[in-house]
């Protein structure tokens, strides 16, 4: 994953005068040899607004990316707010609990002092990563600091990523609508371009000297289920193209996703469909996201910072056939029918996401675009198959047509089946999925795309969108909490 960026933690204790500097530091010193290798301990320990400032130019100095500050005791409260307003990157709040000496000289309340931290972070306006119960041994508050770590990731890379467009998007895709403010407020850059500077650039690419190798790399991924051989030069020649791009477009960026239109007049102009592409470069850390997608771009970055691993975007596209469900889910998984669904797109999500994974053509494209053709020829370039199974994360972050934002959750598993279909689909259980279906997904006015990451990352995802300032984020809530739109008398 070359896309993402590499967290450089570091710690900073605050001390507030009338309590044993001595004591803060020994208890930093704690969570430092707690957490091992990989936490950079500043020696300034923090007091007032002139040891803030020199912290902070020291932790910068060795590289750190994503700050804990340590209340090791209650701490002065507007010297450690300070550091966080001035180190302008990832920042964690954690206390030390007591039980580590007397409580005459050895008591620190930084129980109490972590109150007053929130309160001059809240007159601040700072967003900072407070842990569910921020109080803890050393150890304990090395386990929150690498709870905190792919969080970091993800704000980090946010901050130094931009979104790179090919539109405009499809006709009747408003629902992926792309308000650019918020963007701008999260500190994303974008670039929007037409289909027509892609075309420019793909058709300038032609017989580049680099398109056998890349080829033949495609050919040995695909290995003997790859039926359409004949269009990798075609892809092979796009690749280049978008990697070429991404280089001379990032600018001032250090990462980029893409949100690329892909129908209808793709595949006419440029002879194939991009999805087996778009696969390679979402697998690489670079999310491509389908029909000018913006959000659904920066959602899939966002679980690839969090996972350190691929992540895909798909349609909430279809309910799983009674008759599907009893042979393969029924007494075996402990989901009902309701609470499944079917994840599809045309063949977009990466390879070793897949099972079987082989080559193939957009069936519903060819309907249109080439019915009378025995083979497919502009259709070509999918890569499908039945989605791996194992726990997953689907979740996504959105702007109103207003530009508020707003986001959503949920962790269920990829059932492991047959689907019985084409593209790359997977049969999803979701724990009360039909009750979010209806009071998150269509009472929020989510659109049908989701990005999906491959564990249980939801915890991390939803703090990533706390620390964003999103408000309104949904969840699969349980059975005895119900949504606030939810009828009463007809569950």
């Amino acid at each position: 994953m070359k896309n993402i960026p590499e967290v450089k933690l570091g710690i900073i204790a605050v001390s507030r005068s009338c309590f044993p500097m001595a004591l803060s530091e020994r208890r930093r010193a704690a969570v430092v040899k707690a957490f091992g290798e990989g936490l950079y301990e500043c020696p300034v320990t923090v007091e007032n607004e002139l040891d803030a400032k020199k912290a902070v130019e020291d932790v910068k100095a060795h590289g750190v990316n994503a700050l804990v500050v340590y209340l090791g005791n209650f701490g002065p409260e507007t010297p450690e707010t300070l550091i966080a307003e001035w180190f302008g990157a990832p920042v964690m709040f954690a206390a030390a609990a007591e039980g580590d000496g007397d409580l005459h000289d050895g008591r620190g309340d930084a129980y109490c002092g972590m109150l007053n931290c929130s309160y001059n972070l809240g007159l601040r306006g700072i967003h900072a990563y407070i842990p569910e119960y921020p109080i803890g041994t050393a150890a304990e508050v090395a386990g929150m600091i690498r709870e905190f770590e792919p969080v970091a990731r993800a704000i980090v890379g946010l901050s130094k990523l931009k979104v790179i467009t090919f539109g405009p998007r499809p006709d009747d895709f408003l629902a992926c609508n792309a308000p650019i403010k918020p963007l701008y407020d999260l500190g994303v850059a974008v670039e929007e371009n037409s289909e027509l500077d892609l075309l420019v650039a793909y058709n300038k690419h032609k017989d580049d000297p680099r398109i056998p190798a890349k080829a033949a790399e495609m050919a040995a991924e695909l290995g003997s289920n790859n039926p359409y051989a004949g269009v990798l030069p075609r892809l092979a020649q796009y690749e280049i193209t978008l990697e070429d791009w991404i280089e001379q477009h990032k600018g001032a960026r250090e990462y980029v996703a893409i949100a690329a239109k892909c129908w209808p007049a793709f595949q006419t102009e440029f002879g194939f469909v991009p999805c087996y592409v778009n696969s390679r470069l979402t697998g690489r850390g670079i999310p491509v996201s389908c029909e000018v997608d913006v959000y659904g771009a920066l959602s899939e970055y966002i679980g690839a910072c969090v996972s350190g691993s691929a992540t895909t975007l798909l349609d909430i596209n279809n309910t799983v056939p009674a008759s599907l469900y009893e042979k393969n889910i029924a007494g075996k998984y402990p989901y009902k029918l309701s609470e499944t669904f079917m994840g599809f797109h045309c063949g977009n999500t990466c390879s070793t996401l897949l099972k079987n994974p082989h080559m193939g053509y957009q069936l519903i494209m060819k309907r249109d675009l080439e019915p009378d053709l025995p083979e497919p020829d502009i259709t070509r370039g999918t890569i499908e198959g039945n989605i791996k199974p194992g726990k997953v994360s689907v979740y996504r972050l959105q702007s109103t047509a207003d530009a508020e934002l707003k986001a959503y959750v949920a962790e269920g598993e990829v059932i492991d089946m047959d689907c019985e279909s084409f593209g790359g689909i997977g049969a999803f259980g979701i724990p009360e999925m039909d009750r979010f279906y209806r009071h998150v997904l269509i009472a929020k006015r989510f659109p049908h795309h989701a990005a999906v990451a491959f564990g249980n990352h939801g915890a991390s995802i939803y703090e990533v969108f706390k620390y964003l300032g999103v408000t309104d984020i949904g969840y699969n809530q349980p059975k005895n909490l119900p949504y606030p739109d939810e009828n009463p008398f007809k569950r």
